[in-house]
């Protein structure tokens, strides 16, 4: 064998053998420290049915009776299954991302940093990192602004973020303008991100009366909004 076939042979064995070590180290390293955890079913993150749940059958309440029903754990966790394949098929990962990661002050713009414990989820197969930020982290979502907010954003995104680039969803309304299935699942689903984990720490809060978006809905929308505090 020539001197230059047997050193591109020991490139190739070590080629492959780097190979191996990588699928080890980011497949099966991961793997090993989780596997004790356990697998939340859907059912199980359902159980704790949240405040801004209610608020929405509350709202709609001839929508929310008739794509779900009553407001318990059975109902809550369909609108999640659904809230979710609707993030999916939207696209919405895509442009929002559901990972804080430990660097550049992220904690300070989205709340606490990330850890595996709040993935091992059924909501959470795959993971839903992203690819890019267009809009912001999504993963501390939950509560952070009310249910009219989310209404208003996803008619028209530019009413109440007037530099937003995210497009309109109207297939999220009925005739009338209300929420129909797919709207009041992907808001509900919104809504529950970041409540898989307790005690966090969410972002520094300001409290403005009015929205220039209520104009869209009428009266009974002009409630306080909660937007985030802009850091100097």
């Amino acid at each position: 064998m020539k001197v230059t076939e047997r050193f591109s042979f020991i490139l190739l064995v070590a080629g492959l053998g780097f190979f191996a070590f990588s699928i080890a180290v980011m497949a099966f390293l991961p793997w090993l420290n989780l596997k004790d955890i356990p697998m939340r079913s859907v059912e199980d993150l359902a159980k704790n049915v949240p405040i801004e749940f209610y608020d929405l059958s509350s709202r709609y309440p001839e929508q929310f009776k008739r794509y779900f029903g009553d407001v318990n754990s059975a109902s809550y966790a369909k609108v999640l299954r659904l809230g979710r394949d609707t993030y999916v098929a939207e696209a919405c990962w895509h442009c929002h991302s559901q990972y804080v990661r430990p660097i550049s002050n992220e904690d300070i713009r989205f709340g606490d940093v990330s850890i595996p414990d709040e993935y091992q989820n059924e909501l959470q197969l795959p993971p839903l990192f992203g690819t890019r930020r267009v809009g912001p982290d999504l993963t501390r979502e939950g509560g952070k602004r009310p249910n009219d907010w989310h209404v208003a954003h996803f008619y028209n995104p530019r009413e109440v973020v007037p530099t937003s680039v995210m497009p309109r969803y109207p297939w999220f309304f009925d005739s009338s303008e209300k929420p129909n299935e797919r709207g009041l699942a992907i808001i509900a689903y919104v809504q529950w991100l970041g409540k898989s984990r307790e005690g966090l720490t969410a972002p520094e809060k300001m409290i403005y009366p009015g929205c220039s978006a209520c104009s869209i809905f009428g009266e009974k929308y002009k409630e306080v909004h909660i937007h985030e505090k802009e850091k100097k």
